[in-house]
């Protein structure tokens, strides 16, 4: 995601050449994203993970970055729970703040009290017991055989940071990476836009929803006020969107200039027929977040932790509001390894936990069913089809080589997040760690190993 993001020659030159007094009044735009970025980045893994921040900077910022990143700096303000990271000392001037349940926030226009509305003090949750079996407790039953497959490096892949293998409803394996452990909160990333599709189905039952619901614009003279619900989760609005990292495109603008991510992504025009494209979109799932937060109504912010994650355990989840309250379902989920894998269970079991059913019967059937304008590669709710590309040409299957079940589906994200659910096999597998893409990593190996150490 940002972390790849391309700073050109020309923002350098500007840097090289440019007066010290504009630069900081007003740095170039690709310069405030980076700074916005890293003090993001910096802020949710000292006030969540509970991070060294330099070891942050260094480690999840500048290795994997440009350059030029290298001349980022941070400050850390414990007590208002503010992070600042410029470039040089002066230039970008990025501002994160941290808020109870929500956790942190880009304040790109440089009001962190306004962001700080956005909270809720989250009920207690007891910490799953290490004495009692997986998925009510963290108590595993090891699989020698898989266990063996998380400890080759080759199949890890690089940089891994936290890995479990769920088998008919019981951990059967884990690893975690240096300086990681069960208990540390990670990024998902993208893995985030399935949780927001999940949280739409809720409202689904509910019944505050339905897919085919539409007028989710005020005009219904507006043609982008036909667009489904249907047709947003496929990612086949017909919106236009560039999802591209290299330079300050619409998702970069989302994520790291506009305090309402949700009012910006709303202003896209109509690009095309709604449902006669797919075009994957952050900013889609960003609306989805609006859409199913306006429906739940005054307990939104806190519905996530006390309608989803306390019932299924997840102790430490998080999804993070942007500076005016909307959830950022395409990104900005944090959990520990297991509860990802609590998560991925959950979707194996038809969203069904301890008997109780939290999603409409069938819909995550229908998260499932390829969405018909994807090519194949994504389906009906914020899944994957396929998996990570690799070196995969453009528009072929990469799962082809490995073989794997006919009904596996993913959730991918960023930096080579990644949870499969193969039904078939009762197995989740649960990959997170910083693994840039130009690594061309593959968890499918992993998988379709695994796939064959349980069914023997």
């Amino acid at each position: 995601m940002a972390s790849r993001l391309v700073l050109t020659a020309a923002a350098v030159l500007v840097v090289a050449a440019g007066g010290t007094a504009t630069l900081a009044v007003r740095p170039p735009e690709l310069l405030k994203v980076g700074a916005s970025y890293s003090a993001k980045i910096v802020c949710s893994n000292v006030f969540i993970a509970g991070r060294d921040a330099q070891s942050v900077l260094a480690d999840d910022v500048q290795a994997p970055g440009h350059p030029l990143l290298r001349h980022l700096s941070v400050s850390v303000d414990k007590e208002r729970k503010t992070v600042r990271a410029q470039f040089f000392g002066f230039v970008g001037d990025g501002l994160a703040v941290y808020r109870p349940g929500t956790g942190c926030a880009v304040a790109p226009d440089g009001d962190a009290a306004r962001a700080t509305q956005y909270q809720f003090n989250p009920i207690r949750i007891w910490a799953p017991s290490p004495n009692v079996r997986w998925p009510t407790g963290s108590q595993a039953d090891s699989n020698p055989a898989v266990q063996a497959l998380l400890d080759q490096d080759v199949l890890a892949g690089p940089g891994v940071r936290g890995m479990a293998v769920i088998h008919r409803g019981r951990l059967v394996a884990q690893r975690y990476g240096a300086g990681f452990n069960a208990a540390t909160p990670l990024l998902g990333w993208s893995m985030t836009k399935t949780v927001t599709a999940a949280l739409v189905g809720m409202q689904m039952e509910d019944g505050k929803l339905s897919l085919q619901q539409n007028g989710f614009w005020p005009d219904k003279a507006d043609p982008r006020a036909q667009i489904t619900l249907a047709q947003l989760l496929s990612m086949s609005s017909g919106l236009r969107y560039n999802e591209s990292y290299g330079t300050v495109s619409d998702v970069t603008r989302m994520l790291y200039l506009e305090p309402d991510m949700a009012a910006f992504t709303a202003t896209q025009p109509l690009e095309q027929p709604p449902g006669s494209k797919w075009n994957y979109s952050s900013g889609t799932t960003v609306l989805l977040s609006r859409i199913w937060q306006r429906a739940a109504g005054s307990d939104a912010l806190s519905l996530p932790h006390n309608r989803l994650f306390a019932p299924l355990g997840m102790n430490s989840a998080v999804i993070e509001a942007d500076a005016r309250g909307n959830l950022v379902g395409s990104s900005y989920m944090y959990a520990n390894t297991l509860d990802w894998a609590r998560f991925g269970q959950f979707l194996l079991q038809d969203g069904v936990w301890q008997g109780k059913r939290i999603l409409p019967a069938g819909f995550v059937e229908g998260m499932q069913q390829v969405a018909p304008a994807s090519g194949g590669q994504y389906g009906m709710g914020q899944v994957w089809r396929w998996g990570p590309s690799g070196d995969a040409p453009e528009g072929q299957n990469p799962d082809a080589r490995f073989q794997l079940p006919a009904d596996t589906y993913w959730m991918e994200g960023h930096d080579g997040q990644s949870i499969a659910i193969v039904p078939s096999q009762q197995l989740v597998v649960v990959r997170l760690g910083l693994t840039p893409l130009r690594l061309l990593y593959q968890p499918q190996a992993l998988l379709a190993a695994a796939v064959k150490a349980v069914g023997q």
